[in-house]
């Protein structure tokens, strides 16, 4: 009797670990399809993806990711991604702070995962 309780205590566990959505952070990737940091030009905007402070090209730029940075992704907005820098040049950028967060257009990341 007492194993079935334990069991049950144990199913009854996995059954709801498994109906919780998934945790942000979850979902990671690469950034990719920007040109090459040999190409880098802050003013022209080239050879970087911006961060910025929304969803949305028309709102501040506050940092830089690079062909290859790592990322981890926490939000979404339609084609928008709430993402931190985890690996890369990103941890020491040409422009802005290091290891930014912020939002990024979703067509320059290659992302897997369980993704919000």
């Amino acid at each position: 009797m007492k194993t079935q309780s334990v069991s049950a205590v144990f199913g009854a566990l996995a059954a709801l670990v498994l109906a919780l959505p998934a945790s942000a952070g979850d979902c990671t990737g690469y950034v990719t399809g920007v040109r090459p940091l040999s190409q880098y030009n802050h003013a022209a905007g080239t050879g970087f993806l911006a961060v910025r402070a929304g969803p949305a090209s028309n709102t501040r730029q506050i940092g830089e990711l690079y062909a290859g940075d790592q990322i981890s992704v926490w939000e979404r907005s339609g084609r928008w991604y709430y993402v931190r820098c985890m690996s890369g040049r990103c941890m020491s950028p040409l422009w802005g702070p290091a290891e930014p967060t912020g939002w990024v257009y979703g067509n320059y990341l290659t992302i897997g995962g369980v993704c919000p």
